[in-house]
């Protein structure tokens, strides 16, 4: 059964201002239908109702759609430099008369400013659901230095010249936000069910909830005979509801599998891949617990900096790791007919400039909060994270500006099959279909991309200490 029956009215959607109507699609069918009805679609409606449940769309030209998603970065720490470095019209930093990042966050009775990072490997950065509060301050985007001096650091194409590569020879999202403005876990349970269901944190005890109320969308896909897999390194992240790896132990595959069905061109037609996740990291700690079969148990196999990009770690490793997948991805013969999604489950702690707009409630569950917790619901958006979406349909060297989350995955997977809407987030969320130019393949020859390089320089100047900003008055 779906949660709640709340009819949204029009005038609710425009309380959410011009970012949150880009976010229900406002350019597409669905923006035209909301106009004129003045209502959103509900749970379990259907994308297409005059086409059957289940029946693709030519409409999204892809067979196969696989998930890349790495871990805690926003827009600005990645590719705040981005204007300047290849693609102008990416919506990074703001800049002074040398060139050098201008944007201010108050700090010791003074203010610095984004600072570039001395290492590829991170300090101490937080994103709980009161940092990220605090951060975001009302939309002022001016709390990230007092809650963590790294949050203001940032990298650039030297440090991460395959990510740089990556988002100036596709399509590059200027407005992809995290789901929620918390951790890990809640963001990813947006990625796979449309909603958090009442956790705000990445905790242990969150593993032990029941499965959300309307399902996932591995529950939709299985409904309808179509194929998924979670192909991960160490652990599935697919075990953040961990009744998902219990209900489905077939769709769970080591990540060798990945490459070879990449290289055979039998891809399922939904991949969730996954980097080692590490288990004695903050979000591979508690998904060991688990136990799940065939994954690293707590105190086994454990990476020595891990892959998914998570602080402490080298932030290249994790690069290496995306690119040995994209690159799988744009040499199989699956190519002409896959689409990729690149990006972060949340921001990390990590400085960004965009403040997140207004989001549809996903359904009538509130946040899980504390009496020391920050009030608030799941009624905005997290900061901004990286994306890009690699298909030969990519509108090459461009970006788009429309507002997408998590729950936009969802909606992909929903418009092209045609599948029952889980929440009323990913039911009114915006599909990628902004991101390509569906007349014709311009990218059906893959781009030569930068290769990530040696790893040795980084790790041999690996520093996880929190530098000490210049404080301006």
């Amino acid at each position: 059964m779906s949660q709640g029956n709340t009819a949204f009215t029009r005038r609710q959607l425009l309380r959410a201002g011009a970012g949150g109507a880009l976010a229900l699609g406002a350019f597409g069918p669905l923006g035209r239908a909301l106009a004129s009805y003045g209502r959103l679609r509900g749970p379990d409606s259907l994308p297409d109702p005059r086409r059957p449940a289940g029946v693709p769309t030519e409409a999204l030209p892809f067979d196969h759609l696989v998930v890349l998603m790495m871990e805690n970065h926003s827009f600005d720490n990645y590719f705040g430099m981005l204007p300047r470095l290849g693609q102008r019209a990416a919506d990074g930093f703001t800049f002074d008369s040398l060139g050098q990042p201008s944007n201010p966050n108050p700090l010791d009775g003074g203010y610095v400013v984004p600072y570039r990072a001395t290492t590829v490997c991170q300090g101490s950065v937080t994103q709980n659901w009161n940092s990220t509060h605090r951060q975001i301050d009302g939309g002022r985007m001016d709390g990230f230095a007092e809650t963590s001096t790294q949050s203001m650091v940032y990298w650039t194409d030297e440090d991460l010249p395959f990510y740089y590569s990556l988002a100036k020879a596709f399509t590059l999202a200027n407005r992809w936000f995290g789901s929620a403005p918390c951790q890990t876990y809640p963001n990813r349970r947006f990625l796979m069910a449309g909603t958090a269901y009442g956790n705000i944190s990445t905790s242990q005890d969150s593993l032990l909830d029941p499965p959300p109320p309307n399902g996932t969308i591995f529950d939709r896909l299985a409904a309808y005979g179509l194929s998924w897999r979670n192909y991960f390194t160490d652990l599935p992240a697919t075990g953040i509801i961990s009744s998902v790896p219990k209900k489905y132990p077939a769709s769970l595959a080591p990540i060798a599998d990945f490459f070879a069905d990449c290289a055979s061109g039998n891809l399922p037609a939904v991949s969730l891949v996954d980097p080692e996740f590490g288990v004695a990291g903050e979000v591979g700690g508690p998904l060991a617990s688990l136990g799940i079969p065939g994954a690293a148990e707590a105190g086994g196999l454990v990476g020595a900096q891990g892959g998914s990009e998570e602080n402490p770690q080298d932030i290249q490793i994790g690069q290496a790791t995306a690119a040995r997948v994209i690159n799988a991805v744009l040499s199989s013969p699956a190519w002409p007919r896959t689409l990729l999604i690149w990006t972060y489950d949340e921001h990390g702690g990590y400085y960004d400039h965009v403040p997140p707009p207004a989001a549809i409630k996903p359904d009538s569950i509130p946040p899980q909060l504390g009496p020391d917790d920050v009030p608030g619901g799941y009624d905005i958006y997290g900061p901004r994270v990286p994306a890009v979406v690699v298909s030969p349909y990519s509108r090459p060297h461009a970006v788009t500006n429309v507002v997408h989350d998590h729950t936009s995955v969802l909606a992909t997977i929903e418009a092209k099959w045609n599948l029952p809407a889980l929440t009323y987030r990913d039911a009114n969320a915006a599909t990628v279909a902004d991101f390509l130019d569906t007349r014709r393949p311009r990218l059906l020859e893959p781009p030569e991309l930068v290769q990530p390089g040696s790893l040795v320089p980084g790790e041999a100047g690996c520093d996880t200490s929190n530098p000490t900003l210049p404080v301006r008055h």
